[in-house]
């Protein structure tokens, strides 16, 4: 086995992937909102940072797996700067999960 230890054991995975889900519902809730409030226009990375309460950092990585689930586009300048939006399926899907929150 390579350096780093041991697998996790199948349990600690479950409680692993139901974290990730909620530190990634903590991202799509609020950019499925702003994309409410204003249709068409791309989120900027510093908005959904201050209404995510993430940190940047955080917040990049969190998208990055958004971005690969296809459930997020995300482009970034070389100023550091970006902008986020929800595809098709993103939109989708955050609105089967936050809708009946927003009635």
């Amino acid at each position: 086995m390579e350096q780093g230890g041991e697998l996790p054991e199948a349990d600690d995975n479950a409680v692993g992937d139901d974290e990730m889900l909620a530190e990634l519902t903590g991202v799509l809730e609020p950019l499925w909102r702003i994309g409410i409030e204003r249709p068409g226009n791309p989120c900027s990375l510093a908005r959904l940072g201050k209404r995510s309460q993430r940190a940047m950092s955080v917040l990049r990585r969190q998208l990055t797996l958004l971005q690969m689930s296809g459930l997020a586009v995300v482009s970034l300048r070389d100023d550091g700067t970006g902008d986020v939006a929800l595809t098709a399926a993103g939109t989708e899907l955050c609105a089967s999960l936050f809708a009946a929150d927003s009635e």
